[in-house]
């Protein structure tokens, strides 16, 4: 999909109270602990962390020059280094959520759902937390530009530009792990957090379509324009820093060349687009991948090559 999009200024929404109001239900029906729901203590099965085709350096000649085990490791510190960018995100979205519900009325289903997601949240960075330990990697601190981004973010965004971000990352974890439940290829500790996170997140995900679909209409040309321009910037850090650097010394490649083979890989590249296919449908379909903003979005690989 290109940059250039036709606007849908009326898309089908439901009641926002009834919509809430089923998300509540289904909150109640299918929550989980994941202290409690995964075995923290099995040991590792030396299994890949993701499918080979989705590291980043599938196909590429650092990819020829590692061992199974090597290729093996490397995909589990890569989903390692994908949850942990996750976290970074997810905490963005919990004070932005509680912000939301800050200037709402917390007696409608709306607000009340809005509270829920950020319980799930929760429950979701520290199991992410737990599963970057078990994987035996670290959540390396993101870059400083990254990490400034993301503070100015959480505290500026607005209504469409919360939902259109939140949107964007569930979507792409949502995609990736969806591939991966039922692979017996894939660590049980990876399979167990990846069925979790897919079906809290399906909910969350309809919540943020709806709230993005809802605001976004109202929106006026210059604020259209601004916010197209913050979530290719928002896109694009996002995309670009789900492989720390780092993890590449770990597998005894340098990570400057690392980063710089991966940033070309087509393989990843394709990956990259098809995992975020859905949410840029939504998003631009709106209209709100355009312009400026559609640039980040193909720097990042996200509109394909």
């Amino acid at each position: 999909m290109s940059g250039r999009t036709t606007e849908t200024p009326e898309p089908k929404l439901t009641d926002r109270e009834d919509i809430a109001k089923r998300l509540l239900r289904g909150s109640a029906k299918a929550s989980f602990d994941p202290l409690v729901e995964i075995d923290w203590d099995a040991p590792l099965e030396d299994r890949w962390g993701m499918r080979p085709e989705r590291v980043s350096l599938y196909g590429t000649h650092l990819w020829d020059r590692l061992s199974d085990a090597e290729r093996r490791r490397l995909s589990r510190l890569e989903i390692a280094s994908t949850m942990a960018t996750g976290i970074w995100f997810e905490t963005i979205l919990m004070q932005m959520l509680v912000r939301h519900a800050y200037h709402n009325d917390p007696t409608t289903n709306h607000v009340q759902y809005a509270y829920t997601e950020i319980a799930d949240e929760c429950r979701h960075t520290v199991m992410f937390a737990k599963a970057v330990g078990k994987l035996g990697s670290r959540a390396y601190r993101l870059d400083p530009a990254a990490h400034l981004l993301g503070r100015v973010f959480k505290a500026l965004a607005h209504g469409p530009l919360i939902f259109a971000g939140a949107l964007f990352v569930e979507e792409i974890l949502d995609q990736l792990q969806r591939e991966m439940i039922d692979d017996e290829s894939i660590e049980p500790v990876v399979r167990a957090t990846s069925r979790i996170h897919v079906i809290e997140e399906a909910r969350h995900i309809r919540y943020a379509r709806e709230e993005f679909q809802r605001d976004w209409i109202t929106r006026g040309r210059v604020n259209r324009e601004y916010s197209r321009i913050v979530l290719g910037l928002v896109t694009y850090y996002s995309a670009t820093r789900l492989v720390h650097g780092k993890v590449y010394a770990e597998v005894g490649l340098d990570p400057r060349e690392a980063r710089r083979t991966a940033r070309r890989n087509p393989h990843f590249i394709d990956s990259k687009t098809h995992l975020s296919r859905k949410a840029l449908r939504t998003l631009g379909t709106a209209g709100a991948v355009s312009g400026l903003g559609a640039y980040f979005w193909r720097r990042a690989g996200l509109l394909g090559r």
